[in-house]
């Protein structure tokens, strides 16, 4: 695990420093057979193109030019597959429907949504040019179980509603996705993960049928 802060879970391997540091990523990677992206930095407003300059230059080292030396470095070691943390939030969000990863675009104002579109674009390019394999979750509002519960409660007419993902599909997710990525090459897939388990409003078909995922948070008891 790399990180800036040190994991509350005891017995982890741990590196402390920044993803755009190439010498910490080196002994990251050292005996690791796929690797898990879950950095991001400073989101920005969703709904709007300001930025500060600190948004921006936070933003860019983490989630792109981070990125870029994460994946230059796991292919100069034979690190071949790979899951990036993606958001939602690299599609605009005022949608009703979002039809699938293919079809909908990365269209979103904000420095951060925006950035992290361009790091799928990074990975994909990795996957083109390298043969890399990578999944890249795209998430919507990941929560604790009582954050999950309170996010359930905001009505779907709402404008503040977000189909916020349950921290067990999280890690179904992220464990189907480490699975998927293994044995393949030059590929990469992008997911809809998100807690809309009707498909009201987020098509997760690709999920179900690649990953053999969907959301199951609704069939736990909420205590």
């Amino acid at each position: 695990m790399l990180d800036l802060r040190p994991p509350r879970a005891e017995g982890v391997e741990y590196v402390e420093c920044s993803i755009t540091d190439p010498e910490a990523l080196k002994r990251a990677l050292d005996r690791v057979d796929v690797f898990v992206s879950m950095v991001m930095q400073n989101p920005t407003d969703p709904h709007s193109n300001l930025a500060t300059i600190d948004d921006i230059t936070r933003n860019y080292q983490v989630n792109t030019l981070g990125l870029r030396l994460l994946l230059q470095t796991a292919h100069e070691m034979g690190v071949v597959f790979g899951v990036y943390s993606s958001t939602f939030t690299v599609h605009a969000r005022n949608r009703n429907w979002y039809s699938g990863e293919e079809e909908v675009p990365l269209d979103n104002l904000g420095v951060y949504g925006f950035t992290k579109g361009l790091g799928e674009r990074i990975c994909r390019y990795f996957c083109r040019e390298f043969g890399m394999s990578i999944a890249a979750l795209r998430i919507t509002d990941p929560r604790d179980r009582d954050g999950w519960v309170e996010g359930r409660k905001i009505p779907a007419e709402d404008p503040g509603h977000l189909w916020v993902t349950d921290e067990s599909d999280l890690a179904s997710s992220y464990l189907a996705a480490i699975d998927f990525v293994r044995g393949r090459t030059s590929r990469f897939d992008a997911f809809f993960i998100a807690g809309d388990e009707t498909g009201q409003e987020v098509n997760l078909a690709k999920a179900n049928q690649l990953l053999g995922w969907a959301p199951k948070a609704h069939l736990l008891p909420l205590n």
